[in-house]
């Protein structure tokens, strides 16, 4: 007889540029692999340069990049993975519309004020917007559309990464063990 899988889920990870999408959903990938979890990890610049590379940085071809990792994620999730996705995804619409189709989904906001992010900086992007060699950067002169209710909020500014990621995996384990306790397979 066929091991029984538990349902996959998709922690989605959004917020500015710098607001510790990445640690954070990497710290949380470290400690749900220790504890024995199926994981994977979708990073959004890594995806841009893979699975996205055809696309610039319209509203439409950042919607079209968010559908394309909620793609890959729904499906790995479909064979039992938690997949963390750290990706900026502004625009509320898309991460909503991911939400329903997908149904598994834990949106987890990255909380961090602008000016924080810009200190952070850790790729040089808000000088590079700052000084009007990037245009559209989501924050300077594109919008962020913070989520209305997301399961988890890290306030990365004030939280550290132990406490941010304890947020993180205590939502996932969450669901996790109401899904297995309701015998979903």
């Amino acid at each position: 007889m066929p091991e029984q899988q538990s349902k996959g889920l998709i922690v989605w990870f959004t917020g500015l540029s710098g607001s510790g999408k990445t640690t954070i959903c990497n710290a949380a990938f470290t400690e749900l692999m220790a504890r024995g979890i199926r994981t994977e990890m979708l990073d959004g610049d890594a995806v841009r340069k893979q699975l996205s590379r055809d696309l610039g940085f319209s509203k439409r071809d950042r919607d079209e990049n968010i559908r394309r990792i909620g793609f890959v994620a729904e499906i790995l999730s479909r064979h039992g993975v938690v997949v963390l996705v750290a990706a900026i995804s502004p625009y509320r619409a898309v991460r909503d519309e991911l939400r329903q189709s997908i149904g598994n989904f834990l949106e987890v906001y990255m909380d961090a004020p602008l000016s924080v992010c810009e200190e952070r900086d850790p790729k040089g992007l808000y000088k590079r917007a700052r000084a009007g060699e990037i245009a559209g950067f989501t924050g300077i002169d594109d919008p962020y559309e913070e989520p209305l209710a997301p399961e988890v909020a890290c306030n990365t500014a004030q939280e550290t990464i132990i406490e941010s990621t304890g947020k993180v995996v205590a939502a996932v384990v969450g669901f996790l063990s109401q899904t297995n306790d309701a015998g979903t397979p």
